[in-house]
């Protein structure tokens, strides 16, 4: 557990974001129907209906039951919501509650979680707990939204979201699809790579952050030799390049694995993509077909098809290192080496904005690569939080001296078998990232909102 108490949000600052986290999951299910709800046995999603009544039960087993010592809400909560104990595809056999059932016990949570922090000061185990179910659910939210791309659900109608984005309007201009055309050519940069100097860095996290997870932990020193990264993700054009080329189908650029995984799905292009009759790439978003975004990056493309890509572009993927460090450190004195000083987020400090990264579901989609000039890192790499995770080459594994917070099952489970994502994506929540978080997925998921970028090979 680790909290920085010069840095706690106050109680209605911890109360608001209980509301608002709840809200979001409300309206991102409000519009679908009690089948859509519970919608069909896959391995990659969770029945919807479940999975809210999950993160209120976690959120009560936490905060009311760990730390406020209260009594279940449900006596078959445990039965019916833990994830650890309940094997993935018994799920849809659940004696689950109704819908109305199921969002007044979700209710309830909430509110009694809200009635603790209106009590007084909360103390700091009550405060960690909080912090760590409300960013449980903003997971869940992000879950529930490339639920319903999976299930080609139509994308959510959601509060708090630009009218603009709402009706259909993209970045820089109004499209009739919704927020997907491209950005004006002013908004590009220039392609290349940002030169990176070799130096010392402290990758993770510092005990002075706010809030940490515990893979995280803690802070320790890396060498990182000189490298070069694209300033920008991969684009659809650049990605439709690679299929263009028969990319799917030369073995000789996917490794063992990769290539098993392609054989056995039969991967001819990315997962939402498809030819019409005239030979014209398309995109499915939610429940709709668009053309191609050619300046919008690559979305919905597993790590073995990031790998693939490298190899048949003669780059390669960054380290989880070389990603942190592109987007926290600053040049040394003189422009040489690096600087001690690590900044929050790659602009600074200062907290997410609409101007800086494209969170939140802000654009209810993508925006183009090059969008958003004041998200810069000091060494000029574009969008590094928001927009998409980024696949990076390295396997999950934990910093020396690992110590597994409360909740044991969030990271340690999955050490070795997943690969490190960095950055968030558009549907992350501003208030979860900064420059140390990682992510974590199974090398084969390409439901997730993953891109990537990739760095230059050194000769």
């Amino acid at each position: 557990m680790a909290l920085a108490q010069n840095s706690l949000a106050t109680p209605a600052e911890l109360a608001a974001w209980v509301l608002d986290a709840r809200e979001r999951s409300f309206e991102l299910l409000a519009d679908l129907t009690d089948e859509q709800l519970f919608g069909p046995r896959l391995p990659i999603v969770n029945p919807l209906i479940w999975e809210i009544g999950h993160a209120a039960w976690f959120q009560e087993k936490w905060v009311l039951r760990h730390v406020c010592r209260e009594k279940a809400i449900r006596a078959d909560g445990d039965a019916l919501f833990d994830s650890i104990a309940i094997a993935h595809d018994t799920r849809w056999d659940l004696p689950l509650p109704s819908r109305e059932e199921t969002l007044a016990y979700t209710r309830q949570v909430r509110d009694r979680v809200v009635e603790k922090l209106q009590q007084g000061q909360p103390s700091e185990e009550m405060v960690y707990f909080v912090l760590y179910a409300i960013f449980h659910e903003d997971m869940h939210t992000e879950a529930f939204t490339y639920t319903r791309q999976t299930l080609q659900y139509p994308r959510p109608r959601l509060s708090n979201v630009p009218e603009r984005a709402q009706a259909g309007v993209s970045h820089g201009r109004v499209t009739e699809k919704g927020p997907l055309e491209g950005a004006p050519a002013e908004d590009r940069p220039a392609t290349g790579d940002a030169e990176i100097p070799c130096g010392e860095f402290l990758l993770g996290a510092s005990p002075d952050d706010p809030f940490v997870f515990d893979n995280e932990k803690w802070g320790h020193r890396v060498d990182v030799q000189p490298f070069a990264m694209a300033r920008t993700t991969v684009t659809q054009a650049e990605f439709r390049a690679f299929v263009d080329d028969g990319g799917y189908r030369r073995q000789e650029l996917w490794s063992e694995h990769g290539w098993q995984w392609r054989q056995t799905e039969g991967a001819e292009q990315p997962v939402y993509w498809r030819q019409d009759s005239g030979g014209n790439w398309q995109r499915r978003h939610f429940d709709q077909w668009v053309p191609l975004e050619p300046h919008r990056p690559v979305i919905h493309v597993n790590w073995y098809e990031a790998e693939a890509y490298c190899r048949w572009a003669g780059r390669r993927l960054p380290t989880e290192a070389e990603w942190e460090i592109a987007a926290a450190a600053e040049p040394g004195p003189n422009g040489r080496g690096l600087s001690p000083h690590k900044r929050r987020f790659p602009w600074g400090n200062e907290p997410a904005a609409p101007e800086r990264a494209n969170l939140d579901w802000q654009a209810l989609g993508c925006m183009d690569a090059g969008a958003l000039p004041q998200s810069d890192s000091a060494f000029g790499c574009r969008q590094m939080i928001g927009n998409v995770w980024e696949w990076t080459s390295t396997t999950f594994l934990p910093y020396p001296g690992f110590v597994a917070d409360p909740y044991k099952e969030y990271s340690e489970p999955c050490f070795s078998t997943r690969k490190v994502l960095r950055g968030g994506c558009w549907t992350t929540r501003a208030r979860l990232l900064r420059n140390t978080c990682r992510n974590f997925y199974t090398p084969d998921r390409r439901d997730v909102w993953a891109g990537f970028r990739t760095c230059r090979l050194e000769k």
